[in-house]
């Protein structure tokens, strides 16, 4: 643990030491990335002014959530900063999930989805979407305020300063540009709720993992109440897991499809870099080991130490430009770009111990799915 502590004091020290210029081409470009929309978007309806107007809550005045509504937890959560959140859907009476696809999900019209951001117990933010007529996602969120008893909307940039965090940083309210780049930058828009994260068998390792609400929403649990429909028995019989040679790599490979597969896979604008950490359930192979174990950098960002050749250089996780990326908030390094404040510092120690347990030369992992 004293070399990871090391490795990311030495990444934060060498964020002063690039020029003003490099950074701000690099944060231009970033920007370019995170403005592109792999699904565009029609503004055709302007969400509510008040996150009371969104229908989350039967009593907005005791915050009592409609028990309509399905709270439930992905099995491997984004990192924001150390945020609590708590997340719920809902869909319009008589109407089901399309999952005879099961890498994406179709939700009918009318589908809500909020996720609510909570620092030290105090509520910051309430994010929101909601299918539109045409098919599109209506994307909101809402600010509260600092006694808790209102919820307004934030402007299509979002809001700086909304809470501040550890070494004068700030957590960030996202525009609703920075929204997009995430949920846009693959085949579905919907992040958390899907066949991986919702599996009935979750992850025991998973880093950050929250304990499922009840009633436990899971694959089973959407099925058995019909709201979950043509996804492949096989996915009921042997729910899917990532497969991996052991659990540490199973639970970092997870960790990388909850924070970088959204943007980091074969369906979005930035497959051409060839770096898919996204989890599939139909994939034959393992897309993230081939992607990075022994896969040459393609192109080292402002900040990556020279001898960070490869993606994953096996049992040499200070060499690994993965390792350096989620190690640094320098703007023209980090990795997500998007986010995030702060360094997540037990993702790093679970990376580290990762590719220093990593062989130098390993089979494939697979998918463990039966019927294949």
């Amino acid at each position: 643990m004293a070399k990871v502590t090391a490795i990311t004091e030495q990444l934060r020290s060498n964020q002063g030491r690039h020029s003003a210029a490099v950074g701000a081409m690099l944060i231009l470009t970033f920007g370019l990335l995170k403005s592109v929309s792999a699904v565009p978007q029609p503004a055709t309806a302007n969400p509510p002014a008040t996150l009371k107007d969104t229908g989350l809550y039967t009593d907005f005045g005791t915050l009592l959530v409609d028990p309509a509504h399905l709270t439930f937890a992905p099995q491997y959560p984004l990192w924001s900063d150390g945020a609590t959140k708590r997340r719920w859907i809902s869909l319009p009476p008589g109407k089901v999930i399309d999952g005879s696809d099961p890498e994406v999900w179709i939700f009918p019209v009318g589908t809500r989805f909020w996720k609510e951001f909570s620092f030290n117990g105090q509520r910051v933010e309430t994010r929101y979407l909601e299918r539109r007529a045409d098919g599109s996602w209506l994307y909101a969120a809402y600010a509260w305020s600092p006694d808790g008893r209102e919820a307004h909307l934030v402007p299509v940039r979002g809001k700086r300063g909304a809470y501040p965090l550890a070494g004068g940083r700030s957590h960030t309210i996202p525009g609703m540009t920075d929204c997009k780049a995430c949920h846009q930058g693959g085949a579905s828009e919907i992040l958390g709720f899907s066949t991986l994260q919702l599996s009935s068998e979750p992850d025991p390792g998973s880093l950050h993992a929250e304990l499922r609400p009840d009633p436990g929403v899971d694959l089973k649990y959407l099925v058995d109440r019909g709201l979950l429909v043509g996804l492949p028995k096989t996915l009921l019989e042997t729910p899917p897991r990532v497969a991996a040679a052991t659990a540490t790599e199973r639970a970092a490979l997870g960790y990388m499809h909850g924070n970088c597969g959204h943007c980091h896979n074969d369906q979005g604008s930035l497959r051409n870099i060839g770096l898919f950490l996204r989890q599939g359930v139909k994939d034959a192979g393992q897309p993230a080991i081939d992607s990075t174990v022994n896969h040459p950098v393609k192109k080292p960002a402002p900040g990556q130490s020279p001898d960070a050749v490869l993606r994953v250089e096996p049992e040499h996780p200070e060499r690994s430009g993965i390792m350096q990326r989620v190690g640094s908030r320098y703007p023209a390094l980090q990795m997500p770009p998007l986010g995030t404040e702060l360094v997540d510092d037990e993702a790093v120690a679970l990376l580290y111990r990762w590719i220093s347990e990593t062989a130098p030369l390993r089979k494939e992992a697979h998918i463990e799915q039966k019927g294949r």
